[in-house]
């Protein structure tokens, strides 16, 4: 592959020079001034070419025109910029996680995300095992111009402790309307229908039904055999289809199977018909007007899509304003403000319990079928017949027994869609103010005001009737509930910065911006539940608990940080230019003598295609340098003791354990780093290369909580202690190998590999848990290796072999023992984009090398005797001999036999190392093909420009090692977006049509 991906680039490079020499005379063009201006931090616009860091910036046409809408900017980056891993679930409005240049803290960690200078929240909200999303989905796309990705502590130093990670600088659209100067309207409509992707949902063996062994369980009066109702696994039975049985609807008065038997045989509807084809509507209307010193553009966006899951649907309208207006010629303001109403209905539940993904891919019977479950629920859950009896509608293929008719594990799936489906709402607005004072022509004032402000109401519903669960604040086992939870989250920021710039000579000039920041984070949440189950059925409600309810559980903090920052950036004769940044702050989470701190920086550039003249070759070429220093924030309540109320007893009130002890002398974790690059621009910019080199080191880290003995009276601790290292190189190419008048071909590469290395903790500890999963597996930080490392059982070897048990004839598993890290050996992608005349294709191949996987689907549904491989040929009829030797060295002989409960697949022999794969992909992540109508045939009509798009998401898994699951499909986000794969519902092929005209 790589001699093959060489090949191609030297074919392509040699054909763009050939064309390049071939059409130099014919090519009027001039040579323009490179890269032009970009946004950087605080919202300084810049020329690129000084920058003395890396960054990329994707324009809004690039973001969002080859793709489908996905509701969730983040994940549209998926393979467009050099450093930046997106990792997107399939969870319903869930989360896209997003990582700069590797892990730097323990805890994981996203970019800043910025809006026109100010910051706004992304945090990801994971509550019960729901993935509500994070808070960058509240973004409109319409909304935007471009993103600037600043990748590292030089690009990022200004923003102090919330530069740790990476920004994400997002700038806003100004209202542009007609040459005439009249209002432009445009309005779009986009439909789209996706389909699931079948590699990424389990192929089950059809030869063997319900059971954990090879034979029914029981009998009926009538001499027929019972299914094995209560078995949640297919080892059961060999299908024969002259085999009459009683299965779960033999009791169901509603089916057409009532009290008869039925032949023994595969489903013909298995769990994929389960789903929906998920359609999604997106209208918006933008109006705008503008001209030199005054424009406005309001915006109107509505989005309905249904999920895979029947019962699930998300509406979100979305409303912004942009004005920019000049009150006196020295006067300027700027006004903007956006706000998202989103409700949402049935969100997939994530993780083991409950989640009827995981009974499709881990516990289940081959025997089922899904229409017949559909028609049972209809039929039970109609309130003239739900009642005690039939459980209100929860017929369950899972039932105890043949006169227990309560679910034994599962309820039925289309009972938990319709009946135990979780809502929620979310109000988030997005407001700023700012005025700029043109003191004199090289000195002007700004003061700036913005507030960020997410409300969000969870509701969780658990109908009379369902398999009794863990549920609300007790987390009591109880069979009917209801919960919810208010969470309010603001961020409030007041700027005041005074922007200079002076000509020391005619070709020496300095220019930067001195201000302060006062910002304050306020957080608030509160959750109630019922107790002991619901009075009335079908009435969720806190009033309508059964037990008095406790009392809720209220968590809230304010923060405060103060800031004061200055930079001056020096430019030397257009050829070399240095910046230099400084920002000092003050945090209210740690104690005075430690709660200030600086955060410098120091960058220089050399434009060396001016030093050297080389513009008749090499029209563009830069060297640059940096090293910077950033922080990571203390988060609230890790300082002094703080208890937690347990509720009352005989009148006083009680409160919980302190587990973990807090650190009053607590420090920020700082990260500092170095950087060199290089960008290159050939033959009038029709070959672009951009390379970076960097090495971080995060010293000292936060780690909250590190477990500790519980002799000294808690169980963790808070320390200032530990090390990340990280390194690594980014590579973008550009390439045009054909531009005539009338086609132009683009080619748009990225590749980058970062290195990650856990270097300490603290003394005496080698090993800090981050993450813990079914089948004993668990997520590390290690000294020594990779953040990400995966702990489980592995086999047990003796000379390379495989060691048997001469006890069970099974392998012998050594427990604790790493088997696998989630660190990407490399990312990358690369887009094709053609345009001739009106007519546009583009394509992005997206892809990942490396980084482990854990499937807990594999390590049970194999042991369940769920998927193909465990009825290959006479697998389940004969004796096996698992391939290994006993432990004297010599060859296993040991049977085990075909009938027994233990199957030699699955979680019962193989240890956990066994199901770990490698995450590798190559997606075809987008593909459009576009049509502008000609202005001829719009001569005459109101409309003056049109188009109509097909557009593709995820269309084809090129490549993938993980069976039955998309490598990107994780938990949700945060440290839950890393190396496990369980439950998680299928991809689909995103196919959408999108109209666009402009009035």
């Amino acid at each position: 592959m790589k001699k093959l991906t060489a090949s191609l680039l030297v074919l392509v490079v040699t054909s763009s020079m050939a064309i390049v020499n071939a059409q130099e005379k014919k090519d009027t063009i001039q040579a323009k001034e490179i890269e032009g201006v970009v946004v950087t931090a605080l919202g300084i616009k810049r020329e690129k070419k000084s920058l003395g860091y890396a960054s990329q910036e994707i324009k809004a046409g690039a973001l969002s025109d080859g793709t489908t809408n996905t509701g969730n900017i983040a994940a549209q980056l998926s393979g467009k910029v050099a450093g930046l891993n997106v990792t997107t679930n399939n969870n319903f409005g869930g989360s896209s996680n997003l990582l700069i240049r590797g892990v730097k803290s323990l805890q994981g960690g996203n970019p800043l995300i910025v809006i026109d200078g100010s910051p706004v929240n992304n945090a990801n909200t994971q509550a019960n095992s729901i993935d509500y999303g994070n808070a960058l989905s509240d973004i409109n796309q319409e909304d935007i111009e471009s993103i600037n990705v600043l990748k590292g502590a030089a690009a990022s130093a200004l923003y102090g402790e919330r530069g740790l990670n990476g920004v994400i600088v997002i700038t806003t659209k100004n209202g542009k309307g007609k040459d005439d100067g009249s209002w432009g309207v445009t309005f779009s409509s986009a439909i789209q229908v996706g389909f699931i992707d079948k590699s990424t949902f389990p192929e089950y063996q059809t030869r063997y039904g319900a059971g954990y062994k090879q034979e029914f369980g029981s009998k009926a009066s009538d001499g027929l055999f019972n299914a094995n109702f209560g078995a949640d696994a297919s080892w059961g039975p060999k299908f024969d289809p002259n085999l009459l049985v009683h299965q779960w609807d033999y009791f169901d008065p509603s089916s057409p199977n009532y009290k008869k038997a039925t032949p023994w045989v595969a489903a013909k509807n298995g769990p994929i018909e389960f789903f929906n084809n998920p359609e999604t509507y997106i209208n918006s209307v933008t109006l705008e007007k503008g001209q030199k010193g005054k424009n406005i553009n309001f915006t109107y966006e509505n989005m309905m899509s249904d999920g895979l899951i029947p019962n699930s649907h998300l509406n979100k309208n979305t409303f912004s304003l942009k004005i920019n207006y000049d009150l006196t010629p020295k006067l300027h303001s700027s006004f903007y403000s956006t706000l998202t109403l989103q409700d949402t209905r049935g969100r997939s539940i994530t993780g083991y319990s409950n989640n009827p993904m995981t009974g499709f891919r881990q516990w289940w019977q081959t025997n089922v079928d899904l229409k017949a479950l559909e028609n049972s629920y209809f039929a039970n859950v109609d309130p003239n017949v739900a009642s005690a009896a039939n459980n209100y509608g929860n017929v369950t293929w899972n039932r105890k027994t043949a006169e227990n008719g309560a679910p034994a594990y599962w309820n039925n799936p289309y009972f938990q869609a319709y009946q135990n489906y979780t809502s929620d709402k979310r109000y988030r607005n997005f407001t700023y103010g700012q005025l700029t004072y043109d003191l004199l022509d090289n000195i002007s004032v700004t003061g700036k005001v913005s507030y960020d402000r997410t409300n969000l109401m969870a509701e969780n519903r658990l109908a009379v009737g369902s398999l009794p669960q863990a549920f609300g604040q007790s987390n009591n086992s109880i069979g009917s509930g209801y919960a919810r939870r208010d969470i309010l989250q603001t961020e409030t920021n007041y700027d005041l910065m005074v922007n200079y710039k002076f000509d020391i000579t005619d070709n020496i000039n300095i220019s930067g911006v001195v201000g302060g920041n006062i910002r304050r984070n306020h957080f608030n949440s509160v959750y109630a539940s019922t107790e002991g189950g619901l009075i009335v059925p079908g009435i969720f409600a806190l009033s309508n608990s059964k037990k008095a309810p406790l009392a809720p559980d209220e968590n809230e903090y304010t923060i405060q940080t103060n800031s004061w920052y200055g930079t001056a950036s020096f430019d030397f004769y257009k050829k070399f230019y240095l910046d230099a940044t400084w920002r000092v702050e003050q945090t209210s989470t740690l104690l005075q003598g430690n709660n200030v701190f600086n955060y410098p920086s120091i960058t220089g550039s050399l434009i060396m295609s001016e030093i050297l003249d080389t513009k008749s070759w090499m029209n563009f070429w830069k060297i640059r340098a940096n090293y910077a220093q950033v922080g990571g924030a203390a988060s609230s309540y890790q300082l002094y003791n703080n208890y937690r109320s347990a509720g009352i007893l005989n009148g006083m009130g009680i409160y919980n354990s302190i587990l973990n002890e807090p650190l009053p002398g607590l420090q920020p974790q700082k990260a500092n780093e170095f950087e060199v690059g290089t960008e290159a621009h050939f033959l009038r910019d029709r070959i672009t290369v951009d390379f970076a080199y960097y090495k971080t080191r995060t010293s000292p880290q936060i780690l909250s909580p590190l477990p500790t003995s519980a002799a000294i009276g808690y169980t963790g601790k808070v320390f200032n202690a530990g090390r990340i290292d990280n390194s690594g190189v980014e590579v973008q190419l550009g390439l045009v190998p054909i531009k005539t008048k009338d086609f132009t071909w683009n080619i748009d590469a990225n590749w980058s590999k970062n290195q990650n290395k856990v270097v300490e903790l603290y003394p005496g500890i080698q090993n800090y848990l981050l993450n813990s999963f079914q089948g004993g597996v668990s997520l590390n930080a290690r000294v020594g290796e990779a953040w990400g490392t995966l702990v489980g059982a592995d086999y047990t070897y003796v000379n390379g072999q495989k060691v048997i048990d001469p006890k069970t004839g099974k392998y012998l598993q050594n427990p604790n023992q790493v088997i696998g890290n989630t660190t990407p050996d490399w990312i990358g992608g690369i887009r094709n984009s053609f345009n001739y005349k009106g007519f546009s294709l583009s394509f992005l191949i997206d892809v990942r090398k490396g980084g482990d996987i854990f499937s807990t689907d594999m390590y049970y549904g194999l042991s369940s005797g769920l998927y193909k491989e465990t009825a290959v040929g006479g697998y389940r009829d004969n004796p096996i001999v698992l391939p290994g030797v006993l432990p004297d060295g010599t060859p296993n002989n040991i049977q085990l036999s075909a009938f027994d409960n233990n199957a030699a697949m699955g979680y019962k022999t193989q240890p956990a190392s066994e199901f770990v794969y490698d995450g590798s992909f190559v997606k075809l992540r987008e593909a459009s093909i576009g049509y502008t109508l000609p202005k001829s045939l719009l001569a005459g009509t109101k409309i003056y420009d049109a188009k109509i798009s097909i557009v593709g998401r995820n269309l084809w898994i090129i490549h993938k090692n993980l069976p039955y699951a998309d490598p990107e499909a994780m938990v949700g986000g945060g440290v839950n977006s890393y190396g496990w794969s369980i439950g998680a519902m299928p991809t689909t092929r995103d196919l959408g049509v999108n109209v666009t005209f402009k009035f």
